[in-house]
């Protein structure tokens, strides 16, 4: 399986709460549903929608898996809804227990477990394992070298401050462009993949 990583990411690198404005407030952020202006159903949906079609597994942490939990059992009927409900999902908890995982095909990995998992899921043959929002999941397997295509969909606004996804352990990680392309409301959806160093 290949890593694929997607996020609604700020010109400033924040990550935290693009959708809901309560949906994640920790360190006073302020700015929850931030990317709702920027983004439109062709591009940015089509980017989402691709992802999630590609994806034989999704990946996520406690806050984003019980985000979503809320949401897409209720739009049962819809294709994408249909698509999510029905995929395997891993939510990385240490608080979670197996009777809270109330989302159909939903397996709990501990944190501690987290690098340990997804390298043999990276070993094991099938199509991509995908990862949405989820902060620090993202940064430790950037860290760890472990996701193979990060799909940036930056937006232009600057939000001052908040959670990134990038590690800030002084280590150059080279990255290539696969492809690009800007939404009419100013959002560019950027595909990267990891490159060998010069």
């Amino acid at each position: 399986m290949h890593v694929v990583a997607g996020e609604f990411i700020s010109l400033d690198g924040v990550v935290q709460a693009p959708g809901e404005p309560g949906e994640d407030t920790e360190g006073g952020f302020a700015h929850g549903g931030w990317s709702r202006p920027y983004t439109d159903p062709e591009v940015v949906g089509g980017a989402f929608d691709g992802a999630v079609r590609t994806a034989e597994a999704l990946l996520v942490g406690r806050r984003t898996w019980e985000a979503m939990a809320r949401v897409w059992p209720e739009r049962a009927g819809e294709p994408l809804a249909d698509r999510m409900n029905s995929m395997r999902k891993y939510v990385v908890s240490n608080t979670l227990g197996p009777s809270d995982l109330t989302w159909e095909n939903t397996v709990l990995v501990p944190g501690a477990d987290l690098v340990g998992r997804v390298r043999d899921l990276r070993a094991t043959e099938g199509g991509d394992l995908l990862v949405l929002g989820s902060a620090r999941l993202v940064r430790t397997l950037l860290a760890e070298g472990m996701v193979d295509e990060l799909i940036l969909m930056r937006m232009p606004v600057l939000l001052g401050g908040g959670k990134s996804v990038f590690p800030a352990d002084g280590v150059k990680r080279p990255l290539e462009l696969v492809s690009s392309v800007t939404a009419r409301t100013g959002t560019q959806v950027c595909v990267y993949r990891a490159a060998a160093e010069d």
